[in-house]
């Protein structure tokens, strides 16, 4: 069996204060993923960044913490808090994806190289087989340890790279959605 774990796709990421980002299509593409999970009755996991500093706009209480409306959580589906960039750490997903027999994880979200890739590491570590969506991910401009600046697209083809074929797959939304299809 496997899962759908969707990444802080909170309003506080569309505020217009963040740095310029990648795959404008990210959402898009993660409703795509998420009605086709919801089609085929697989479990969703809604992942949700709340802060422990009261100034953040994650803080609970904020509307920044607040999912998105396309990614609100139905009732059948499982929201996990988290107040690191993983996941996993003090959250209980992986005793709750244990519990149900899943095995296989389908990862999605913001931003690729923080809460995506810290998420997708541990679940590699941990022995799921990880499944990354590369268009269904995206990430901010960030300077490098050097002080220069990366745009959006170098970060998240990084944070790809960092994960492809070492703890997790990498793969698009078409080719996840509709295997062996070829592209036009």
């Amino acid at each position: 069996m496997r899962a759908l774990i969707i990444i802080d796709m909170q309003k506080g990421m569309r505020f217009d204060s963040l740095p310029p980002r990648n795959n404008p299509q990210a959402e898009s593409n993660i409703e795509r993923l998420q009605a086709a999970w919801r089609a085929a009755g697989e479990p969703i996991v809604k992942v949700r960044h709340i802060s422990r500093s009261p100034s953040s706009v994650f803080a609970p209480g904020q509307i920044g913490a607040e999912f998105q409306d396309a990614f609100l959580p139905l009732a059948q589906e499982h929201v996990v808090e988290k107040n690191v960039p993983d996941a996993f750490i003090h959250t209980g997903l992986e005793r709750w994806l244990h519990a149900r027999g899943i095995r296989d994880l389908v990862i999605a979200g913001v931003s690729t190289n923080n809460s995506v890739e810290a998420s997708a590491r541990t679940a590699g570590n941990l022995g799921f087989a990880t499944m990354v969506v590369a268009d269904a991910c995206f990430a901010f401009e960030k300077r490098d340890f050097g002080g220069t600046l990366r745009s959006a697209e170098d970060v998240h083809r990084m944070a790809l790279a960092n994960l492809d074929g070492e703890y997790a797959v990498v793969r698009t939304t078409d080719e996840l959605i509709n295997p062996g299809k070829n592209p036009s």
